[in-house]
């Protein structure tokens, strides 16, 4: 085989990895068995430690929610068990449909006009959405919240760099956590194309200013994009019912493992007017030449097939499998449930924060109101906090220095239908006492 591609020697290979980070061996069992390698995976594996058997309070993003047991099924169909998008898809009648039905169900989830069919997570989903908001406005500057995730920025700026857009961070109000409305003003100018705002925001806080942003964004002809918790769509309005240009989201928990952090679900939707900008995939209700209702893709704009270099994104598939969670966890929860599942980690948020708020060494960090996070100041060193809270099988919250090194003594925790108040009096017992050692 090196012959036949010209190569001397095996390492040759790798030569474009650098030789400081190469594995010089791998220290591997030899003669050993399926049945016997399979056991040592799963020796391996019980040292994960899941949060099944520990309580988790980590905030900012990936939370244990409940998966129905119809979701687990549908999924491991073999007609489905793929997160790959067949590349003759009007053979896959079932999975188109599926699809379709998707981003019908998304679509009203955010009161857009257009869905499509998925993107990889949020963060990227940001990128796209930028993207768009350059191509549509033909302007370079693009404003996005202070308080959004170090990794949504980071994944932003790697979206936009080629195409030189200069990514401007809005300000929060140190007191309410909100977006600074006069900060945005001041920012906002005939060169910006978009506008980013998440409600829920960065700190688990609701906007109170959409209105606001929206007429800002008008009056100086920029795109509004908002990002959402579809959870949270069960009780406050959706961005649509604001008029918003474009909507992003993490469909992760609508029906999906955390996976460890991988195999999220980028939602994406956005006014009609912008159907030619949308990135990905569209799936199209039709007729075959019978005259029978027939699904197929109604646009594929991506590089590799007819659209090269005047194509709106190059991604080369959608989480498939992902959104076919969605869109089977949404049919079984239905609005009624989504609205009470929605009320349920509201409640929860209301209830940690307070009995949080009444412990002496923390203290609600922000005036605003809270979804299911809320941010916690605390007078020590958050890690030691949270090593001790592990000692007693519990995620504590997640340090804020990171994103924001001002924050280096606020916590944000966070919780969903999964925690009891049984569970949060627990943690809040346990706090009692490790502050007391």
């Amino acid at each position: 085989m090196l012959k036949e591609i010209g190569l001397d020697c095996i390492d040759q290979l790798f030569e474009d990895i650098p030789k400081h980070i190469r594995v010089k061996e791998l220290k591997l069992d030899s003669n050993r068995s399926q049945c016997e390698t399979e056991k040592h995976m799963k020796r391996l594996a019980e040292k994960n430690i899941s949060s099944q058997k520990n309580l988790c309070f980590l905030g900012g993003g990936i939370k244990p929610h409940y998966i129905p047991a119809v979701v687990k099924s549908v999924l491991s169909r073999a007609e489905f068990l793929t997160a790959y998008t067949p590349y003759q898809s009007e053979a896959s009648q079932g999975f188109l449909k599926a699809m379709f039905e998707y981003q019908s169900m998304i679509s009203d989830l955010t009161g857009m006009d257009i869905a499509n069919c998925s993107l990889y997570d949020s963060s990227t989903g940001l990128g796209e959405a930028a993207l768009m908001a350059t191509r549509i406005k033909k302007r370079y500057t693009f404003l996005i919240p202070q308080n959004i995730s170090w990794e949504k920025k980071s994944v932003l700026h790697n979206y936009t760099k080629g195409v030189n857009i200069t990514i401007k961070e809005i300000p929060y109000d140190e007191k309410t956590g909100m977006m600074n409305i006069s900060s945005l003003e001041k920012l906002l100018s005939d060169d910006v194309s978009g506008v980013y705002l998440e409600n829920p925001n960065g700190f688990g806080i609701f906007e109170e200013d959409v209105e606001r942003v929206r007429d800002l964004t008008q009056k100086t002809n920029s795109l509004m994009i908002v990002g959402v918790d579809p959870i949270s769509l069960g009780i406050i309005r959706s961005p649509g019912e604001y008029d918003a240009d474009i909507v992003i989201g993490e469909g992760r928990a609508l029906g999906n493992q955390m996976d460890f952090g991988g195999s999220g679900l980028g939602l994406l939707s956005c006014k009609k007017e912008y159907l030619r900008q949308i990135p990905g995939r569209l799936i199209g209700l039709t007729q075959d030449e019978d005259g029978k209702q027939a699904f197929c893709m109604a646009m594929q704009t991506r590089e590799q097939h007819i659209r090269r270099a005047k194509a709106t994104s190059n991604i080369c598939t959608n989480e498939g499998l992902c959104a076919l969670a969605a869109v089977t966890y949404l049919s079984w929860l239905g609005g009624n449930g989504l609205e009470k599942l929605a009320r349920d980690n509201l409640k929860n948020g209301i209830y940690l924060s307070k009995k949080l708020n009444e412990l002496d060494v923390l203290s609600k960090r922000f005036s605003g109101s809270h979804f299911n996070e809320c941010v916690m100041h605390y007078d020590k060193e958050v890690k030691k906090l949270n090593d001790s809270l592990l000692k007693h099988n519990i995620y504590g919250g997640l340090s804020l220095e990171r994103w924001h090194p001002s924050l280096k003594h606020d916590i944000l925790f966070g919780v969903t239908e999964m925690h009891s108040t049984k569970d949060i009096d627990h943690l809040i017992t346990v706090l009692t006492e490790v502050e007391h050692v």
